[in-house]
C-alpha cells in the first residue's frame, strides 16, 4: 500500500507540475500578444508581386491600359494575393532584355512587339508590309483564330505564354525632310527595328536601314545618326520624336501587333483562380488599349501638326508604288515558308465585308 501511495503521490505532483508550466508558457504568450495589441492569429500570406516590362513612355496607350484595367482588376479580383507593378520605358532593360527575363523567370509579364519572330517563324506574318488594311481588320485577324496560330508555338520553343494581343498601330516614317515620292527614300537613312522584315522593307524601298533598339532612337535623330524612323504616330508624339524630326509620311506601311505575354514557368505557380484572373485581365486591358489605341490617331495627329510636323498622305500612285516595291519579300517569304501563302491568304480574306 505504500508502494501503491507514493506513485500515486509522484504522478500527481507530476501532473501539478505540468499544468503549472503550461500556464506559464501560456501566460507569457498572451502577455506578448496584450503589448503589441494584437490577437493570436496565422500570418497572412504575401502578396505575389508580378513585374510588367515594356519599351512604351508613361502615357502611351498601352501604359495608361496597363493602369486603368489590368493592375486594378488582378489586384481587386485576387483578393489582394497579387500585387502588379508596372515597369515602362525601358526599366528592366530593352526589349531583347526584358523579353529574356521573361523567359527565364525572372521577369514575370511584359508587353514587347514581335521580337521572337526571328525563331517563332510564324510570327513574321504579323508584320509583313501593306497586309493589314484597318484596325478593325487587324482586331479580327490577331484576337481571332489566325492570332492564336501564329502564337501556336511560343510556349512550347521560349516557355512564354501569349496572354492577349494588343495594339502598336500603323506605321509611319517620320524624317528630316518630306517624303512625297518613291525617289524621296534613296539614301534616307531610317532607323527600323532589328527584324528581317524591316530590313528587307526599307531594302525595297530604296532606303539605308540601321537597326537600333528603341531606347536609342531619340539620341539617333538628334544627333544626326540616322534622318528617320519608323513607329505609329502614339510613339512619335509619346517619346519626343517630333522634337528632332519636321514630317511624317502617313505611309501606313506596317501595322505592328504587341503582345501581353507571360513567364510560363510563373504562371503555372499561380493557383487555377489566380491564373483565371490574370488572364481575364490581360484580355480586358488589352481590348482598353486597342480602343485607346484606335481613338488617339486624329488627337495625335493634332498634337504633332500643333508642333510643327508636316504630314504627307501619299496619293493613289505612290502608294501602289510603294505595294509594288515590296512584292518580292512576298514571293521569297512563300518560297522559304510554303505554308505562309495559306495564312497570308486567310489574313487578306477577313478583310472582306469591312
Amino acid at each position: 500500500m505504500k508502494i501503491s501511495n507514493r506513485l500515486k503521490v509522484a504522478v500527481g505532483m507530476t501532473l501539478v507540475a505540468s499544468l503549472f508550466v503550461s500556464g506559464c508558457g501560456n501566460g507569457n504568450a498572451s502577455g506578448q500578444n496584450e503589448g503589441n495589441g494584437e490577437s493570436a492569429k496565422p500570418a497572412a500570406a504575401k502578396a505575389i508581386t508580378i513585374k510588367v516590362a515594356n519599351y512604351f513612355a508613361p502615357d502611351h496607350p498601352q501604359n495608361v491600359a496597363l493602369r486603368e484595367k489590368f493592375k486594378p482588376l488582378v489586384e481587386k479580383n485576387s483578393g489582394g494575393s497579387l500585387k502588379v507593378e508596372i515597369y515602362e520605358n525601358n526599366k528592366l532593360g530593352a526589349e531583347k532584355e526584358f523579353y529574356d527575363g521573361i523567359r527565364n523567370g525572372s521577369i514575370e509579364m511584359g508587353i514587347p512587339g514581335l521580337i521572337m519572330q526571328t525563331e517563332i517563324e510564324k510570327l513574321q506574318v504579323g508584320e509583313l508590309p501593306f497586309l493589314i488594311e484597318s484596325f478593325t481588320h487587324a482586331q479580327k485577324v490577331f484576337q481571332g483564330p489566325i492570332g492564336k496560330e501564329l502564337t501556336v508555338d511560343l510556349e512550347q520553343k521560349h516557355g512564354v505564354k501569349a496572354l492577349a494581343w494588343s495594339a502598336n498601330g500603323f506605321r509611319m516614317f517620320s524624317s528630316n525632310r518630306p517624303i512625297n515620292q518613291m525617289s524621296d527614300f534613296k539614301g534616307l537613312r531610317m532607323r527600323m527595328p532589328n527584324a528581317q522584315v524591316f530590313l528587307d522593307l526599307g531594302k525595297s524601298l530604296g532606303m539605308n536601314v540601321t537597326p537600333l533598339p528603341l531606347s536609342e532612337v531619340f539620341t539617333a535623330l538628334e544627333q544626326k545618326v540616322v534622318d528617320g524612323q519608323d513607329n505609329p504616330l502614339a510613339s512619335l508624339r509619346a517619346s519626343g520624336y517630333y522634337e528632332v524630326q519636321t514630317d511624317v509620311l502617313e505611309s501606313q506601311h506596317i501595322f505592328s501587333p504587341n503582345m501581353y505575354i507571360i513567364s510560363n514557368k510563373f504562371f503555372q505557380k499561380l493557383t487555377p483562380e489566380q491564373q483565371k484572373v490574370v488572364q481575364e485581365a490581360a484580355t480586358a486591358s488589352a481590348e482598353h488599349e486597342w480602343k485607346l489605341m484606335e481613338e488617339s490617331y486624329e488627337t495625335d495627329k493634332k498634337f504633332l501638326q500643333e508642333h510643327k510636323i508636316k504630314f504627307t498622305t501619299p496619293d493613289d500612285k505612290f502608294r501602289d508604288e510603294m505595294k509594288k516595291s515590296v512584292q518580292p519579300m512576298y514571293e521569297q517569304f512563300y518560297k522559304k515558308y510554303p505554308w505562309g501563302k495559306e495564312i497570308i491568304e486567310k489574313i487578306q480574306a477577313e478583310a472582306k465585308g469591312l
